[in-house]
């Protein structure tokens, strides 16, 4: 029986693997045409809101070419980060807060960038030729490369979902001036589901696979720096930060692979369920020592604190008062307005 030679491609998908991503597969560069004039026409719309780098840099982001003309494939990596529990059980627990699934664990970016390093010092020993690794720090379109690799599909919440994962993979990418073999692309498989569109709080959605960021409470929760919009307060309830309604009900998470969750996203204890009391109560360093090593760190402690402030708000619980009182005089001026309003809502 002759003896089977595995090809680079298979041997780079086993190595992944064992450095524990949980999907590995291959696009050409050139593999998501469309993604650039979809980003132009988001861009157009302000649907972006204050998030300005990805308008500066908006033609670097088009195509992977854009950024690194010599590039002729891209390795699209996922690591699993499936919840082991759902991400909605704390919907109606005024006293405490939620956290989005993905930034309970480890920091994303640490771990799938050690994991994307070590699988290209592999490749560079099987190959000669330059690459270049991204996790979400680089003008790079995972979602359209991944779709084009074989991954999954960008669903209607414009995130990308897995027949395998679900909602639930990281995302990184190598960019290789090795011209691999690519996998087939995904196809849609969305249908006429609009779970995901029902489900946003504050109807974020213009249309499907269209996410307007500045209704929507990951970007308000996050991204966003000064004070929150009041006709979106109520809705956000005890979200401080982030949001997993719209990925947490798509259908296709019943058949995700739990077992496939990486370990270092596991959530910690204490980000599972923080009581809003304590959030109010942080100062900078108390923040620092408890977001240590989290993808929460990079908001800093008066965003944390304003979104805490708004959570109280929304708890219907007047023993806040008392922690939101301090608060109301607070030197960063959005978490005293915060903690006004909070404290208004909590006197009706």
């Amino acid at each position: 029986m002759p003896v089977q030679i595995e090809t680079l491609e298979q041997r780079l998908k086993a190595e992944a693997a064992r450095l524990g991503f949980a999907a590995c597969a291959i696009a050409r560069a050139d593999a998501a045409p469309q993604a650039g004039q979809r980003l132009r026409a988001w861009l157009g719309a302000g649907h972006h809101g204050e998030m300005l780098w990805m308008e500066e840099r908006a033609e670097q982001r088009g195509s992977p070419q854009g950024l690194w003309p010599d590039v002729r494939s891209v390795i699209m990596l996922g690591m699993s980060y499936a919840p082991g529990r759902d991400p909605l059980a704390l919907a109606d627990a005024g006293d405490r807060a939620r956290i989005s699934v993905y930034a309970q664990g480890k920091d994303y970016h640490d771990t799938v960038k050690k994991g994307l390093k070590a699988l290209a010092r592999w490749l560079v020993a099987q190959q000669d030729g330059a690459l270049k690794v991204f996790v979400d720090t680089a003008p790079v379109m995972e979602k359209p490369l991944a779709m084009a690799a074989g991954l999954g599909w960008q669903g209607k919440h414009s995130n990308l979902v897995s027949r395998t994962h679900g909602s639930w993979l990281f995302l990184g990418a190598i960019y290789s001036e090795i011209a691999l073999t690519p996998d087939e692309g995904e196809v849609d498989h969305c249908g006429s589901c609009t779970a995901c569109q029902s489900a946003c709080p504050t109807d974020a959605f213009p249309a499907p696979y269209v996410v307007d960021a500045r209704r929507c409470i990951s970007y308000l929760t996050i991204e966003h720096k000064g004070p929150i919009p009041e006709e979106f307060r109520a809705a956000i309830g005890n979200r401080v930060y982030g949001c997993d309604d719209c990925l947490a009900v798509c259908p296709w998470n019943k058949f995700a692979d739990r077992a496939a969750a990486n370990r270092a996203f596991v959530g910690r204890a204490e980000l599972a369920a923080p009581a809003i009391e304590d959030l109010l109560a942080l100062d900078d360093a108390a923040f620092r020592e408890i977001f240590s090593g989290s993808p929460i760190k990079r908001i800093g402690r008066d965003r944390m604190v304003r979104n805490a402030a708004i959570a109280a708000g929304n708890s219907g619980d007047p023993r806040l008062m008392e922690k939101l009182r301090p608060l109301a005089v607070d030197p960063d001026p959005v978490v005293a307005e915060a903690a006004r309003w909070a404290m208004g809502r909590l006197s009706i």
